[in-house]
């Protein structure tokens, strides 16, 4: 099996690559620090592009911000791109698409997480969906939810959890805004990558969540991180100011049925990678 992965510099896509690279041969596309050179904001030329694909996995995600140059540029990447791809599945004869999506997708517009980044993986779900449907373009879409991972490489991603590590590692008390506990779905990388090759490896279509299926609240990252790095560390509230709101989705297990997998990393036990880490980098 060979697989194209687009966006292949991304941090998911580097967490994917070697968990492919055990079945299939993997070349990756991207703008930069890949196989080939792909850039979704503008056409891409099949005719540049590696023969004989049987599976394309688009990993690409624009996040942007709220001006609306960038507002433009997140829906180019995201809805066109997703789309451009489409299309050079269908030049290149490839049967399999894979669009990994965001579980921020669903956000309703009152989510106070709600921005141009969720509304674009909208979006492109919902055009490589119509794309499919009238082309007979095999699609499996994939929504993770928040992903953290061992190492730097999700900080840029998940900034406050791994300020909540950084505190509890350096045995200081962990300060939250308001008096609420919130909870979040936030899902091992290590695990996302693992259900996503299983996905591939079994043809799986379709669209499916990739959700932490028990939310954790703050205070269940501080106690994990506590235990692991055997920090003294407590959680404050700081009532005076608003509260963090809850960002959770609802538990859908449609995918890790079909799998006969789910998600095997605890937060503790993320917590305990982390502390392992950190420790052989001293």
């Amino acid at each position: 099996m060979r697989i194209l992965i687009v966006g292949g510099n991304s941090t998911l896509a580097r967490a994917l690559i070697p968990v492919l690279a055990q079945f299939a041969e993997v070349i990756t596309a991207g703008r930069s620090g890949c196989d080939v050179r792909i850039d979704l904001s503008n056409d891409i030329d099949a005719r540049q592009m590696p023969r004989d694909i049987d599976v394309l996995v688009n990993a690409a995600a624009s996040f942007g911000t709220t001006d609306a140059a960038s507002i433009y540029q997140t829906e180019q990447t995201n809805v066109l791109g997703a789309l451009r791809l489409c299309q050079l599945c269908s030049a290149l004869s490839i049967r399999h698409m894979v669009q990994i999506s965001s579980i921020f997708s669903r956000l309703p517009a009152e989510s106070p997480f709600y921005t141009a980044y969720s509304l674009s993986k909208r979006h492109a779900e919902e055009m490589t969906q119509l794309y499919s449907d009238k082309t007979g373009l095999a699609l499996t879409i994939i929504r993770p939810s928040q992903f953290y991972g061992t190492g730097p490489a999700c900080r840029k991603h998940q900034p406050f959890l791994y300020a909540i590590i950084d505190k509890v590692a350096n045995n200081e008390n962990v300060a939250i805004y308001g008096s609420h506990d919130a909870r979040r779905n936030f899902i091992h990388i290590e695990d996302v990558a693992e259900l996503i090759a299983a996905t591939i490896r079994r043809k799986i279509t379709g669209s499916h969540d990739c959700a932490q299926l028990q939310p954790v609240r703050f205070s269940d990252i501080v106690a994990a991180a506590a235990k692991a790095f055997g920090s003294r560390s407590q959680m404050v509230f700081l009532p005076q100011l608003p509260d963090i709101a809850d960002n959770i989705c609802a538990a859908d297990d449609t995918l890790f049925r079909l799998l006969g997998q789910y998600p095997g990393i605890s937060m503790e036990q993320g917590m305990a990678k982390e502390a392992a880490y950190r420790k052989c980098m001293q």
